[in-house]
C-alpha cells in the first residue's frame, strides 16, 4: 500500500488558528492482522474539538496530534485476521481520539462500527457525538413518558436541536431557550417544526407562566449546555423532584444554584460528559442497541441533520472561525 495522506497537525497547544497546520505524508503500509485502511469521506469540526486544540479540554493528547473525533470513513483495505468488516464497508469510530482530521489511515478493527452504506454521510459522520449525547441525557437520568416536559437552553444547538425531534418521536414536550436575535420569529419556527414545543428567549423565560398555568406540566428534567444566568433562569420552572443535567458551558460563566433548589424542592443537580460515558460503555450491549436505533431515527425520518457547509481540508481556518446556524464538515477530495 502506497497512499498519498493530507492531514491537519499541531505540535504545540494554543488557539486552533495559530497552531494546526496542513500536512502531506505517504502511507507505506503491510497491514497487520486485525488493522484496516480507510478513506476517511467528511470529519465533523465539533467545539470540544477545537478546545482540545487548546488544552484545556478534560482530556491532553500526546503531542504531535491529529484532531479530530468524529467521521465517516470507508474500508479500503483489511488484515488477514478481520472478522467483521469488508472492503466498502462503512465505518464510524467507536471510541475517541483517533484523529479523524485526515484522508486515509490506518487503524485497528475494533476501533470502528459498520454503518449502513445508505446512511447519508453528514448523518454517519456525525452520529457518535450530538445524537449519542442528546439520547443518554433523556435516558439516563429521569424515566420520562409521554406527556412530560423537558426544558433546555441553547435549543439551537446541535444537540438541541436532536433532543427536540427525539422529544416529539417519544411524545415528550420539549420547551427550549435561546437567546434573543433578530431572525428570532424565523429561529422559532424553525426549531418548532423540529419538534419544539415552545421556544423562548433567555428574557421570556423569566416571566412565562406556560408551566404554572397547566398548559405544560413543569419539566422533570432540565438540560444546561450554556451556563451562567441562561442556566440559572431555567432553574426556578424545573419541577419537585425534578433533574438538571449541565452539560456544557459555552459562556464560560459559573452557575448559582441557591441552596433552596436542593433543601426544599429536591432538585438533582449532575452532570453529563459523553466521552466518559462512551469510555465506562465501551463493550456494553445497550451502546450498540442505542446506535442502531438513533440510526433507525434517521432512516424513518424521525431525525434530521442540521444545516452543513462542506469546508476542504485546505481551507480549514473557515471551519475554526465557524459559519453562522451551519455545522461545519471537512472533506479531502
Amino acid at each position: 500500500m502506497d497512499q498519498e495522506v493530507k492531514y491537519l497537525t499541531y505540535l504545540e497547544f494554543g488557539a486552533p488558528g495559530d497552531v494546526v497546520k496542513v500536512e502531506k505524508s505517504n502511507i507505506s503500509h503491510q497491514l497487520q492482522e486485525n488493522e484496516i485502511f480507510l478513506k476517511i469521506l467528511a470529519s465533523p469540526v465539533n467545539p470540544a474539538d477545537l478546545i482540545t486544540i487548546t488544552g484545556n479540554y478534560a482530556i491532553k493528547p500526546l503531542l504531535p496530534s491529529v484532531p479530530g473525533n468524529e467521521c465517516v470513513a470507508q474500508v479500503l483495505g483489511i488484515g488477514t485476521g478481520v472478522k467483521n468488516l469488508s472492503i466498502g464497508d462503512h465505518v464510524v469510530p467507536f471510541r475517541s481520539g483517533l484523529g479523524t482530521w485526515r484522508s486515509h489511515g490506518v487503524f485497528s478493527e475494533t476501533d470502528w462500527y459498520r454503518v449502513p452504506e445508505n446512511l447519508g454521510t453528514v448523518e454517519a459522520a456525525t452520529l457518535t457525538v450530538n445524537p449519542t449525547t442528546a439520547y443518554r441525557m433523556l435516558k439516563d437520568f429521569v424515566n420520562l413518558k409521554a406527556g412530560d416536559t423537558v426544558l433546555q437552553n441553547g435549543a439551537n444547538s446541535a444537540v438541541g436541536q436532536i433532543v427536540a425531534q427525539m422529544c416529539k418521536k417519544w411524545g415528550i414536550n420539549c420547551v427550549g431557550v435561546v437567546r434573543s436575535r433578530p431572525d428570532i420569529d424565523d429561529l422559532r419556527d424553525m426549531l418548532k417544526n423540529q419538534g419544539a414545543k415552545e421556544i423562548f428567549t433567555e428574557e421570556e423565560i423569566l416571566t412565562t407562566d406556560i408551566f404554572s398555568s397547566d398548559i405544560l406540566s413543569a419539566p422533570r428534567l432540565a438540560l444546561n449546555c450554556v451556563g451562567g444566568g441562561s442556566a440559572e433562569s431555567l432553574l426556578p420552572h424545573v419541577a419537585h423532584g425534578g433533574t438538571f443535567v449541565t452539560y456544557g458551558c459555552i459562556s464560560k460563566q459559573p452557575t448559582t444554584i441557591p441552596a433552596s433548589v436542593f433543601i426544599y424542592r429536591d432538585i438533582k443537580c449532575v452532570g453529563f460528559w459523553r466521552t466518559n460515558w462512551t469510555r465506562e460503555n465501551h463493550g456494553n450491549p445497550e451502546r450498540m442497541t442505542m446506535l442502531k436505533e438513533i440510526i433507525a431515527m434517521y432512516e424513518a425520518g424521525d431525525l434530521h441533520i442540521p444545516d452543513v457547509e462542506y469546508i476542504k481540508i485546505e481551507d480549514y481556518q473557515v471551519a475554526f472561525q465557524g459559519v453562522r446556524g451551519k455545522k461545519c464538515i471537512l472533506t479531502y477530495d
